[in-house]
């Protein structure tokens, strides 16, 4: 009798002990979705994993939170060199010299926007032409500011339920508006300078070009785009982009941003001194 109301002790106790140890989380692991098995999540705090795209759960991040400082991993900085255009956009396209691609001029004689410290425009500052530089979300209550870190321009999305002004004041990176589907963020955007290029390759648009951009955090380290472009007077079907990947940089997070302005007087000082001779320019 002894013997039995000791192994049953001993059972229970066992039992109330391998219940306990269920019940308690531990570092890393989750209970799963569902019934039974456990689901492992990355512990605290999650690193960048630049060779590992979603190894860090979206479970521990809301897919609504985008804010932090992203750099592109993957998806072109252009639009390409087979973009179908309206005999207008064609003639608007010849007309720009660009420093880069198959049409590319020496820099001296070109017409870059950029080579005299012009805006980049918004579609040249969303797929971050400039080789290294990042943008980073900062997300308010009604509106969600989106700071690029070459030459230091921003822009505001309105989330607050705005519609597009009738007459915008054309603008460098246009007026836009954002709204989630689901967990994708969607911003529209109109009223652009028509002076800006879409890209290093020298495509035009009009100031009547609309652009919708898609984003979906797809991992706390991992932020999907994609972008469509809608200009009928020099493109006759949309533009629709590749998916671009960046990645979470959370050192340029916590750190001071670089100071890269692009600054007109000491552009002016390159031309003289270095581009234009390079070309076989004269100074001015």
């Amino acid at each position: 009798m002894r013997l039995r109301l000791f192994v049953v002790t001993m059972a229970a106790c066992a039992a109330l002990s391998l219940g306990q140890v269920k019940s308690e989380p531990r570092p890393g692991v989750a209970p799963a979705a569902g019934r039974g098995g456990v689901r492992v999540i990355p512990p605290e705090p999650c690193v960048n994993q630049w060779t590992v795209p979603g190894a860090c759960d979206i479970g521990r991040v809301d897919p609504r939170d985008l804010s932090g400082v992203w750099t592109r991993a993957t998806g072109s900085g252009s639009l390409g060199n087979d973009v179908k255009m309206t005999p207008a956009g064609e003639a608007k396209f010849m007309a720009n010299k660009p420093s880069f691609g198959p049409r590319m001029v020496p820099p001296a004689l070109g017409n870059d926007p950029m080579g005299h410290c012009d805006p980049l425009g918004l579609v040249r500052n969303i797929i971050l032409e400039v080789a290294g530089r990042s943008f980073e979300f900062a997300q308010m209550n009604d509106r969600v500011i989106q700071f690029y870190e070459w030459a230091h321009q921003y822009r505001t999305i309105w989330t607050d339920g705005r519609a597009f002004p009738k007459d915008p004041e054309l603008r460098w990176n246009g007026y836009s508006v954002g709204k989630w589907e689901g967990n994708t963020f969607v911003v529209d955007t109109m009223g652009f300078d028509p002076r800006t290029w879409l890209d290093n390759l020298g495509h035009p648009h009009t100031e009547n070009m609309r652009v919708q951009e898609r984003y979906t955090r797809t991992d706390r380290n991992t932020l999907t785009m994609t972008f469509t472009i809608t200009d009928p007077a020099y493109y006759p079907e949309p533009y629709v982009s590749g998916v671009k990947t960046h990645r979470l940089n959370p050192e340029r997070t916590e750190d001071d941003k670089i100071e890269t302005f692009c600054v007109p007087s000491e552009e002016e000082n390159f031309n003289q001194n270095i581009r234009n001779p390079a070309a076989g320019l004269g100074k001015k």
